[in-house]
């Protein structure tokens, strides 16, 4: 059998069995951008890069106002939403070149949501064959970036 290490797995581990205080999404706008992962600042939304993503370049669009779904959203903070969702396909094109693009809000614990208290809308690039052997026999995602070299690709190109 071979092994594959991923020690910061275990953030991600850890972090599903702790009961948190607060709202991670309502913290993240008070630390720097490096820090916090958000590579770009919205007037209503920010966007961050999600820290245990599903592919590279994986963001998340979030209001700054805690709510729980978008019927909770004032038209301003929607529409700059949609805004924002409009200038991340393209910066991840810039940066990425995706085949495809999966974004979606997932609304409530049984829709997915991990954090469903503060809404977000999810932002991920796609590929033809993303979902490879390690994926389907392994369980284990491959990310080829380190989430530090993601922050600095995406936030570059969102500022074009």
């Amino acid at each position: 059998m071979d092994v594959l290490w991923t020690p910061w797995r275990m953030q991600y581990v850890a972090s599903t069995l702790e009961k948190k205080e607060g709202c991670v999404f309502c913290e993240l706008p008070k630390m720097k951008d490096e820090e916090a992962l958000i590579v770009y600042r919205g007037r209503h939304n920010y966007v961050v890069l999600n820290a245990f993503p599903y592919n590279t370049g994986h963001v998340m669009i979030v209001p700054y106002r805690h709510v729980s779904s978008v019927t909770e959203l004032n038209d301003e903070e929607l529409l700059e939403a949609m805004q924002l969702l409009k200038k991340v396909v393209r910066a991840l094109e810039k940066a990425y070149k995706p085949e495809g693009i999966n974004a979606g809000w997932n609304i409530g614990r049984a829709a997915g949501a991990g954090i469903p208290g503060h809404v977000h809308l999810h932002v991920v690039p796609r590929w033809c064959g993303d979902a490879n052997f390690m994926t389907v026999i392994g369980g284990t995602k491959v990310l080829p970036e380190a989430l530090r070299d993601t922050w600095r690709r995406l936030k570059e190109a969102l500022e074009d």
